[in-house]
């Protein structure tokens, strides 16, 4: 099976660069290994070595830390197109965990497999760079949301977030999106308990700004929303390639 031309992964890797045939040809090679994950069921856990990397085709996974005392702390939602655990190929252990939100697909790439895949196209490595880079800079975000943002802001930025993300693999748009997250995925990653989550969408509704409901974000007034929340779309630089 070869990577579909509009694949999540190939819409936002064009966001930085225009991929050769032989660029696709090299991604195609990292989508062989497919593998199929259960809702709820660990992916990688915090601690586990011998990591891989996964590239998510579909479905929703969420990061996150436990602590000692068993509250846990969701560090962001991964969308198809995205890298999963990029980073532990490298490291010994992974530093946090992945669980999959709804029933996903993905594609399991070995650290050989894309230090060869590196090797033969040093541009789509660069690509690659930039889409971990890009990640990075949404974490930003996120401790700048849980520091400084009151929640109703909070909540606002990441639903923004969210639907730009999606945007940019063709899942959303400035009118809303499908969005498999509860309240307490919303909560864990925002710092908030499930009840103050309830209040402060309610609060968001009844303001004419966005509803989410029955798994579906819709935006009601986009630019007020960009504006209440701050939202600012440079940080996730996904204006058009940078590389030709």
């Amino acid at each position: 099976m070869t990577v579909e031309a509009h694949s999540p992964l190939i819409r936002k890797l064009s966001a930085f660069v225009a991929l050769s045939e032989a660029e696709l040809g090299v991604l195609d090679r990292l989508h062989r290994r497919r593998r199929t994950f259960v809702a709820g069921r660990y992916m990688v856990h915090q601690g586990q070595s011998g990591q891989v990397a996964y590239i998510l085709s579909s479905g929703w996974v969420c990061s996150y830390k436990i602590q000692a005392d068993g509250t846990r702390q969701i560090v962001d939602f991964q969308i198809p197109g995205d890298f999963l655990g990029l980073r532990s190929v490298l490291l010994r252990t992974s530093d946090h965990s992945f669980e999959p939100i709804v029933n996903i697909e993905a594609a399991e790439v070995l650290t050989s497999n894309l230090l060869d895949a590196f090797a033969q196209t040093p541009r789509l490595a660069t690509a690659i760079l930039w889409a971990a880079s890009r990640d990075e800079a949404m974490v930003v975000e996120h401790l700048v949301g849980i520091g400084r943002r009151d929640a109703e802001a909070r909540m606002a930025h990441l639903l923004l977030e969210l639907g730009s993300r999606l945007a940019l693999v063709g899942m959303g748009g400035k009118k809303g999106y499908d969005c498999p997250l509860t309240q307490y995925h919303l909560a864990d990653a925002l710092g908030l308990s499930a009840v103050h989550v309830n209040r402060i969408l309610r609060q968001l509704r009844e303001s004419g700004l966005v509803t989410f409901r029955d798994g579906h974000v819709a935006f009601h007034d986009y630019g007020r929303l960009t504006d209440f929340a701050d939202f600012d779309l440079e940080y996730l630089d996904q204006t058009g390639p940078l590389l030709a």
